[in-house]
């Protein structure tokens, strides 16, 4: 498959899942939480796509997160296979995302030193 096919199917099945799990998901955790997909890696022969989730909260959060996910994979995936237009809908895996959160710690860090500098001046 070409790359920028390839690409394609993983931008539509972010933009997609977003909306599926916005719009469609009863579940209270995926709705409470800013959620958000970081990006979908599917393999050239599409049986598996693993979604990138960052969850901006606390721990528990993000774990009810992850587990409610798990939980609706079989919903997301079939909904996914009403929208989208590939023979074959991937089976998908979530994985956390922690560059989001760990930009936000390295940023905070880089303020702290900045007011620092400020107050010796």
């Amino acid at each position: 498959m070409a790359s920028h096919r390839k690409e394609k199917i993983d931008a539509q099945i972010q933009r997609e899942l977003s909306l599926i799990i916005r719009q469609k998901t009863k579940d209270k955790r995926l709705h409470n939480n800013t959620l958000s997909i970081t990006g979908v890696k599917a393999t050239p022969d599409l049986k598996v796509a693993t979604v990138y989730i960052s969850v901006l909260g606390s721990e528990e959060d993000a774990q009810g997160v992850m587990e409610a996910l798990k939980k609706a994979k079989g919903f997301l995936r079939s909904s996914l296979g009403k929208i989208m237009k590939t023979h074959m809908i991937p089976e998908l895996h979530f994985k956390r995302d922690e560059s989001v959160a760990y930009g936000m710690h390295i940023d905070a860090i880089l303020n702290e030193l900045h007011q620092q500098e400020s107050e010796k001046a």
